[in-house]
C-alpha cells in the first residue's frame, strides 16, 4: 500500500501533481480534513485500493498539528507513506493568482493577496519537514510533472540525492539543503562556439573537465557530500536536495550536477534535475 500526501502553499501545483498522480492510477482525495486520513485509508485498502494520494492545505485548521502523528501511525503499519510539500516564492504565487483570477482559499476582507500567501506558509511551516519539499517557482507544468513522477518512483526505504543544477539570476531553489556556488570559474558562457549549449554537451564538459580550478571544486564538494550524507541517512532523512548553482543554470551548474550525480548513483538513489532547462 502506498499512500502519497500532497501538501503545500496555494498556487504551487498541488492540483497539477494530483493529476498525474490520478493519471498514474491513484485513486486520489483533494482537500481531505487530516482527521479522517486513517479512516480513508483504512476504507480504500478494504475496497481493493493500493496507491492512493490525499491532499491538504491549510484550511485544516489546528488539524494540521496531527499530521505528524498520522503519517507515523500509517508508517508503523507497513504503508510506504511519503509526504510531498509544494512551495513557492511569494511573487511566483500573486502572478499565478492574478493571472488565473481565482480568489486565495484564506482570503477575506482584511488580508491582502501577500498576506494571505504568508499566513499560509507560517501555517504549513512545519509540515515541510515530514517529506520531500518542492520548490515550484520557476517550473513550467511539464517539468513538474516529471519531478512528480520522479518522486513516486523512489525506494522510500533508501536515502534519496536530489542533485540540482540552477541559475542564480532567478534565485536560489528555497528547497534546498545544501547550495554549492561555482560562479567563481571559468564561464563557457563567454566563448561564442560554446554559448548555445548546455553543460550536457561535448565541448562544454571538454572545457571544464581541462580545467584545473573546476576539478578540484568538484573534487572538494564530492568530499564533503560523501563525507556528511551518511549522516543525514542515520538520522533517517528520506532525501537531500543538493543544488549546485552558476549564473544561468545553463553550463557550469549542471556539468556539476550531472557530475555528482554519476559519482553517488553507486551507493544511493539519485534524482538528476536541471532547473532552468527547457523539457
Amino acid at each position: 500500500m502506498q499512500v502519497v500526501i500532497i501538501s503545500g502553499l496555494s498556487g504551487s501545483g498541488k492540483s497539477v501533481a494530483l493529476k498525474v498522480l490520478e493519471d498514474t492510477g491513484y485513486y486520489c482525495v483533494d482537500n481531505l480534513p487530516v482527521g479522517f486520513m486513517s479512516q480513508v485509508v483504512t476504507f480504500l485498502t478494504e475496497h481493493g485500493h493500493s496507491r492512493v494520494s490525499l491532499a491538504i492545505d491549510a484550511r485544516g485548521g489546528n488539524e494540521l498539528e496531527n499530521l505528524p502523528k498520522v503519517v507515523r501511525d500509517l508508517r508503523a503499519t507497513g504503508i510506504d507513506a511519503r509526504l510531498l510539500f509544494l512551495e513557492a516564492k511569494t511573487d511566483s504565487l500573486v502572478k499565478r493568482f492574478s493571472e488565473t483570477r481565482r480568489p486565495h482559499p484564506l482570503a477575506n476582507e482584511q488580508r491582502t493577496l501577500t498576506e494571505c500567501i504568508e499566513l499560509e506558509r507560517q501555517l504549513l511551516e512545519t509540515i515541510g519537514e515530514l517529506g520531500h519539499r518542492m520548490d515550484t517557482s520557476d517550473l513550467r507544468p511539464n517539468t513538474l510533472r516529471g519531478w512528480v513522477k520522479d518522486f513516486i518512483g523512489l525506494d522510500q526505504t533508501r536515502l534519496a540525492l536530489f542533485f540540482q543544477s540552477f541559475g542564480f539570476k532567478n534565485g536560489i531553489p528555497s528547497d534546498a539543503d545544501f547550495v554549492f556556488d561555482v560562479r567563481c570559474l571559468p564561464n563557457p558562457f563567454y566563448d561564442p562556439a560554446m554559448r548555445p549549449l548546455t553543460g550536457n554537451d561535448g565541448p562544454v564538459i571538454a572545457f571544464l573537465d581541462a580545467d584545473l580550478k573546476a576539478q578540484k571544486m568538484l573534487a572538494d564538494i564530492e568530499r564533503f557530500i560523501g563525507a556528511w550524507v551518511p549522516e543525514f541517512a542515520r538520522d533517517n532523512r528520506r532525501s537531500l536536495t543538493i543544488a549546485l548553482g552558476c549564473t544561468g543554470g545553463q553550463h557550469r551548474s549542471v556539468y556539476f550536477a550531472n557530475k555528482l550525480a554519476s559519482w553517488f548513483a553507486t551507493d544511493y538513489q539519485v534524482v538528476l534535475r536541471h532547473r532552468e532547462l527547457v523539457t
